[in-house]
């Protein structure tokens, strides 16, 4: 069996951690594989993955030819990235956020949104509670849905200044309403494209940031409105989806891992890990590698740009 070749441009925390997630899912499947990176130094200095990388390269000029390419460097260097190494793999793994929001209107009119088999990162939907309402939201109701999404940015990166992370720096692409481009993939990915996005954002605390670190959103559906809250300064975590039906007032906690009927009391809960769902999200990415179609296109994921923007393509 020929050895699989694959390639992260960028090594930052989630590329680390995409690295030993994707080297253990291959190991389980005894799949023989050399994994290269591409970052500023010519060594392996300061990664936690070391052990797991064949060779290192300093510019994506130096590669050969690969079975899946993962693009893990900042948002605004995401296109043309894709596009200096787009003939040197067979399928493409792109970080989220597909490109910053400067550099969107490249990803809008790039020639690879049909050429190149890409796939743009989203995992939440892989979330047993997000997996779990996409199969209750099929069978049911919604009249009304409010999701929030509240941390505070300086605990993000235990050990690193929150002030020097591209989150905080519209520089690379950071902000809060981009930074928390999930909520609104996997609500995309729960109801379909709303109609309509009243949206605002801007920047309210005393966060050493050049972005903004609130943005809301109201949305409206044919049968439904959808709010959504997120922020850099919550200083207790809340990561929650609110389903209003009929019956029952429900909620998905992402952060407990956990669906609540607030008017029947029942609770149902999921004995999940962040590597769990991250590499459900890997396993489905080697799928689309070997042949099969991408649900999260270059073209579907610049659509979830947009509404980040409070634009209905």
């Amino acid at each position: 069996m020929a050895i699989k070749k694959y390639c992260f441009i960028g090594v930052g925390s989630i590329a680390q951690r995409h690295i030993r997630n994707l080297s253990e899912i291959l190991s389980e499947n005894g799949v023989e594989a050399e994994i290269d990176v591409v970052r500023r130094k010519n060594t392996l200095e300061g990664l936690t993955v070391g052990s797991l990388i064949h060779k290192v390269y300093t510019s994506p000029d130096e590669l050969d030819q690969y079975d899946a390419i993962f693009i893990t460097n900042p948002n605004e260097y995401h296109m043309s990235t894709l596009n200096a190494v787009h003939d040197k793999a067979k399928s493409f793994f792109i970080e989220k956020p597909v490109s910053s929001v400067g550099r969107l209107s490249e990803a809008q009119n790039s020639s690879y949104l049909n050429d190149v088999n890409c796939y743009v990162a989203c995992p939440l939907r892989y979330k047993k509670v997000i997996q779990y309402v996409k199969q209750y939201v099929a069978d049911h109701h919604i009249i009304g849905v409010r999701a929030i999404s509240s941390s505070y940015l300086p605990e993000w990166r235990p050990g690193q200044d929150y002030r020097s992370t591209y989150s905080a720096q519209k520089v690379l692409g950071g902000g809060v309403s981009i930074d928390l481009i999930h909520e609104w993939d996997y609500l995309k990915f729960l109801f379909g494209e709303p109609k309509k996005v009243v949206y605002m954002s801007g920047k309210k605390t005393n966060l050493e940031i050049d972005v903004e670190d609130t943005a809301l959103y109201m949305a409206e559906y044919d049968d439904k409105f959808v709010e959504l809250h997120l922020d850099y300064f919550g200083r207790s975590t809340v990561r929650e989806c609110m389903l209003f039906t009929e019956d029952d007032t429900i909620i998905a906690d992402l952060i407990k891992n956990e669906i609540r009927f607030l008017k029947s009391g029942e609770i149902i809960s999921f004995e999940e890990s962040r590597d769990d769902f991250q590499k459900a999200e890997l396993r489905h990415f080697l799928e689309i590698a070997a042949g099969a179609a991408s649900d999260s296109t270059i073209f579907e994921a610049v659509q979830t740009m947009n509404l980040t923007q409070g634009i209905v393509m």
